[in-house]
């Protein structure tokens, strides 16, 4: 697959085709995929283009104000990064490369507790809005440690992602025998000869490491026990009582994100989170889940504005930005959409993701009418428009 300059990817997709044409095809995949047979994975996408506009005329759109409020600092998209794990592998200096064009764009960045970056790190060259995501790790000494660690280095909200209580079946990863660190065997070698620049920047340079994982186990994926390496070192013990103590622990914002049931938003409220992140892990755990954008609307009924509601999964376009906040969400995270620009350009990569991105929302915000963010509302959606998780309209 002939490699595309980051300059004429003009959408997400070609920015995925240029991180699939230069990363060997294990490793695309452990970022690209999800479990099982994967109706979740393309669900999230597709659920978007299930919606459909119904735009306004006659507005003044020669400006369009997208900025925003969220725990009473300023965003100039209603958007943050995703937590992505081992981004380092795809391109080294990945992480950080996230983080920098979070900050340019004024939008808060997410360090996930498997990234190749440390939290003292990415605070220390990315100053920013910057948020920690912690895995419920076995090692609750380890645990502790991280998040004490990402309040000192002045992080602003700690994210608890409690859908991973154990690890999603990726038949991606099981098929490729991915491990952490990564291994040269009989299943890999074509793949990593077939992209020799980036084997050989692995082999002369080692791979990276993930320091806030440093001193467990190696992950390999296992065949033969169906087992992936995602979810091991997690504790599927984890419940409520145990968040109050983290809640306790932690003294800044608390962001709770794997929610898509709007019966967990009461108890999980009562600890005193901050917000909620109606997220389904990219559909990389649970397949057959629902679509992130069909569980928002119960969501935000039952939080009921006590708290701002933000959406995760199959962000591709600035219009999936743009549906998400007509169905009430505060505002999205991109995974995949940044994650793609990394891989394929590192900073550059990103920094046209995120272009990209506001770019289309622009675009959209002025054709439906809306120029700034407080307009957008469900008066822009078509009814015929169908939440058919529970045959209520969207409007």
């Amino acid at each position: 697959m002939k490699r595309l300059a980051v300059n004429d990817c003009y959408c997400i997709a070609r920015l995925r085709d240029r991180a699939c044409a230069r990363l060997p095809r294990g490793v695309f995949d452990f970022y690209d995929g999800g479990a099982e047979d994967e109706v979740t994975l393309h669900d999230n996408c597709d659920a978007f283009s299930r919606v459909r506009l119904l735009p306004r005329v006659l507005r003044n759109v020669s400006r369009v104000d997208m900025s925003t409020q969220l725990f009473g600092g300023s965003m100039q998209l209603p958007m943050a990064i995703a937590p992505t794990g081992a981004v380092g592998f795809g391109w080294r200096g990945g992480d950080l490369a996230l983080a920098q064009a979070a900050a340019k764009h004024g939008i808060p960045y997410t360090l996930s507790t498997s990234a190749t970056a440390s939290i003292e790190e990415i605070a220390d060259k990315a100053p920013g809005r910057l948020w920690f995501q912690a895995y419920i790790l076995q090692d609750k000494e380890r645990l502790n440690a991280l998040i004490d660690r990402a309040g000192a280095a002045g992080y602003e909200a700690l994210v608890i992602t409690v859908d991973l209580s154990v690890g999603g079946k990726r038949e991606r990863d099981l098929l490729n025998g991915l491990s952490f660190p990564m291994k040269l065997g009989y299943r890999n070698i074509g793949q990593f000869v077939r992209k020799p620049w980036w084997s050989l920047n692995m082999l002369l340079r080692k791979p990276p490491v993930m320091p806030s994982l440093q001193g467990l186990a190696p992950l390999q994926a296992d065949r033969t026990k169906m087992q992936g390496v995602a979810g091991m070192n997690y504790d599927p013990a984890f419940d409520l009582a145990a968040l109050r103590a983290l809640r306790d622990r932690w003294p800044g914002r608390l962001i709770i994100k794997g929610i898509v049931n709007p019966l967990d938003v009461e108890p999980i409220l009562a600890v005193g989170v901050d917000a909620l992140v109606v997220s389904n892990h990219g559909g990389r755990q649970l397949d057959t889940g629902l679509a992130t954008l069909d569980a928002l609307p119960g969501i935000v009924r039952a939080v009921n504005h006590r708290v701002p509601v933000l959406l995760d999964g199959g962000i591709r376009r600035g219009s999936d930005v743009f549906k998400a906040l007509a169905l009430g969400a505060t505002g999205v995270l991109s995974g995949r959409a940044t994650l793609f620009g990394v891989l394929g350009g590192g900073y550059e990569g990103v920094d046209r993701a995120l272009t990209i991105l506001s770019d289309e929302l622009r675009r959209t915000m002025q054709l439906c009418g809306t120029p700034s963010l407080v307009d957008i509302d469900a008066s822009v959606l078509a009814k015929t428009s169908l939440n058919r998780s529970n045959g209520d309209l969207l409007i």
